[in-house]
């Protein structure tokens, strides 16, 4: 079946090291992300037309802009405009926490103005200021909505993180095709089992973090 390979020399350490990479890079840029995002979002919930138009543009490029093609401007085009030196590690950080952003963004977004705006004026009927309102009113409202989206998130930023190959990264994906070209003529069946240990270990990551998901759903539904 080819996973003999995995056992060969320090071949599972270096699939595990290349995880690790990713891992590393997709929870940075998550973090960044969840900030970042939501401070955006609730911006877009302002009646201030001038900054709606100009995150909206930067919504829409995201969603049509493969982060494929976002990778290589930033990390090949960027470095020749400016003649800024970007390791190809900073790039993916830089692309995967814009991607991030305007994702989260927009959950918060939607988030928000799903809340009845009675809820609102009764919080300022009591008494409340606006701050007060967002944090004993709104807030614990959308965290219930945003924790099964977010986590979402989390799962689709890991699993897209194998793209920083394209741009020289050595994550898990990478070294996979690395074991698979090394052992391609003793072991011809090298790629079934390599990617089927690779599958394996994203399972084992995301499989938790998508169940995770669907508990908050299902117990926050009762």
């Amino acid at each position: 079946m080819g996973i003999e390979v995995i056992f060969k020399g320090k071949n599972l350490i270096r699939l595990l090291e290349g995880l690790g990479v990713a891992m590393k890079i997709s929870m940075i840029s998550v973090a960044v992300s969840i900030v970042l995002g939501i401070i955006l979002g609730m911006i877009m919930t302002m009646k201030k037309p001038a900054v709606n138009a100009v995150l909206r543009i930067y919504l829409e490029v995201v969603r049509i802009m493969p982060q494929m093609v976002l990778l290589f401007i930033v990390f090949f085009g960027i470095t020749k405009m400016t003649g800024v030196n970007l390791s190809a590690e900073t790039a993916s950080l830089i692309v995967f926490s814009f991607w991030g952003t305007a994702e989260m963004a927009d959950l918060v977004r939607g988030s928000l103005i799903s809340i009845p705006a009675i809820q609102y004026e009764s919080s300022m009927a009591l008494g409340l200021s606006n701050l007060q309102t967002y944090i004993y009113v709104i807030i614990p409202q959308i965290i219930r909505r945003l924790i099964p989206l977010s986590i979402n998130l989390i799962t689709r930023m890991i699993k897209t993180t194998s793209l920083v190959t394209m741009i020289g990264i050595v994550e898990v994906l990478k070294v996979g095709q690395q074991i698979i070209e090394a052992n391609r003529k003793t072991s011809p069946k090298a790629a079934f089992g390599v990617f089927a240990v690779i599958f394996l270990l994203y399972y084992l990551v995301c499989g938790p973090i998508s169940g995770l998901s669907r508990m908050l759903e299902k117990r926050w539904e009762n």
